[in-house]
């Protein structure tokens, strides 16, 4: 592939444009009718809405000129793995191909008293779209499929650009077969461009590429100092409750001033976007009078910088609590650790900090349940440069390159997998979404403008491709 990039002709970006804003009711439509599938990879729910959801997803693809259009999984612990839709068009010679990658799973919609809406009833309201999934990730679907949409019609079936998509159906419990379905379909699924649509925008209005990603590990640890536990009037005193002891272990993680007190982390502070301290209050929906933990600018304690979160603790509930000493206490803990850092040296500093600073002698273990990479894009490369210049296109204003808090660790393994591969991680979010929280929500304006700008990356790839030939 030619590392030149010359822009489309105006009116083709026209034509794409206008394809886009011509179907918003139809893409919208097939949104809220993926939003009200609940399909959760998890075990605790129900498989068939999972199954109902890839297949809702394959009737879609299968409506556009691919030679096929198939659920795919792999077996995981002798039980059938979770479905994933994959499509696939082949490339003529000298063309590229472009692997479109999103998730048709969802995280479960939690308490309901805690929505404004039905969940899984998706809702337009305020120029903005509100339903579980509406945003994270089934618009990354039909992002997908609105760009191909426009792309198709304008330059046609016959061969040209090769066209793979990939839609995963287990990334929001943490993508655990995703690495044997790559070994298993690597064919399949090679190609020169990767486009991963599970990422966010600047703001409302502001388009970004995300050009790094912090890694993750994720375990558990448990905390035990008795056999059993016993009446807190006859043995409490000498004896301090498991839940106490976590809490004095817990506030070792972090110093005086928030930073992560783990040694052995990696953490630099050295990014270029400002992000103002006033408006990530207002993004993060920080309460008046709770200081901000950590040093350095905002955006590098978001993106280059280690962050260490316990997510949830079992202990007994307050509404069934009786007075009784608690032998055993657990916790979840999420590490994001900076681009760079091995996840596997990041948890096994965890685990030494946990060992060395438990309090009392109490007995401690942490087992480590996820462990993802970090990533940097190459923003040098023709796929950044031609994702930039089509996010201007479609939003009228220049593309934020920023870094990203958060993890996909698939995205480590697909640069593994095809190392020659430019992967593109872009956003149909922004920073009032609530992706994993109650009220998500997906903003319809900027959603459209996702659609075309991927339309214009496809069209500006095929015309790479063409160019190739002469």
């Amino acid at each position: 592939m030619s590392t030149e990039f010359t822009p489309l002709e105006q009116d083709t970006i026209e034509a794409l444009r206008a394809t886009v804003t011509g179907s918003r009711e139809q893409i919208l439509g097939e949104l809220c009718e993926l939003v009200a599938i609940p399909g959760v990879a998890w075990e605790s729910f129900d498989p068939q809405e999972l199954e109902r959801s890839a297949e809702a997803v394959k009737n879609l693809l299968a409506e556009l000129p691919f030679d096929s259009v198939d659920i795919l999984r792999v077996e995981q612990d002798d039980q059938p793995g979770h479905p994933a839709v994959v499509a696939r068009k082949a490339a003529a010679e000298g063309f590229p191909t472009i692997l479109l990658y999103a998730h048709h799973d969802v995280q479960p919609p939690g308490k309901r008293e805690l929505w404004n809406t039905e969940p899984f009833e998706a809702v337009e309201k305020d120029g903005r779209l509100w339903g579980r999934g509406a945003a994270d990730d089934k618009a990354g679907v039909m992002a997908h499929i609105g760009a191909l949409r426009a792309f198709f019609e304008r330059w046609g079936a016959e061969p040209s650009l090769g066209v793979t998509v990939f839609i995963e159906g287990e990334e929001e419990a943490g993508s655990p077969g995703f690495e044997a379905f790559l070994a298993q379909y690597r064919k399949q699924l090679a190609a020169d461009v990767i486009v991963i649509a599970d990422s966010a925008n600047w703001e409302v209005g502001v388009p970004a590429l995300t050009t790094s990603l912090r890694g993750v590990v994720g375990g558990i640890v448990e905390l035990s100092v008795l056999d059993h536990s016993v009446h807190s009037g006859m043995y409490g005193g000498p004896v301090l409750d498991a839940p106490t002891l976590l809490s004095r272990l817990i506030a070792t993680f972090h110093d005086d001033r928030g930073e992560v007190a783990v040694a052995g982390l990696l953490s630099e502070d050295d990014v270029d976007v400002d992000y103002q301290e006033d408006r990530f209050r207002a993004d993060a929906g920080v309460l008046d009078g709770v200081q901000l933990a950590g040093t350095g600018s905002i955006a590098s304690r978001l993106w280059t910088k280690p962050a260490l979160s316990v997510t949830g603790i079992d202990v007994t509930d307050v509404d069934t609590a009786s007075n009784t000493i608690a032998s055993t206490v657990r916790a979840k803990l999420s590490l994001r650790i900076a681009p760079g850092q091995n996840p596997k040296d990041a948890g096994e500093a965890l685990r030494k900090h946990i060992e060395e600073n438990a309090p009392f002698g109490a007995h401690v273990e942490f087992s480590i349940e996820e462990a993802g990479p970090a990533f940097r894009a190459d923003t040098q490369a023709l796929s950044s440069q031609i994702a930039l210049w089509a996010f201007e296109q479609a939003w009228g204003r220049p593309a934020v390159k920023s870094g990203m808090g958060g993890s996909i660790p698939f995205t480590a393994t697909l640069t593994e997998a095809y190392p020659d591969a430019q992967i593109l991680i872009t956003g149909i979010e922004d920073p009032d979404t609530r992706a994993h929280s109650a009220n998500e929500s997906l903003h319809i304006g900027d959603f459209l403008h996702a659609v075309t700008a991927e339309a214009l990356v496809l069209a500006a790839l095929a015309e790479q491709g063409r160019r190739n030939e002469e």
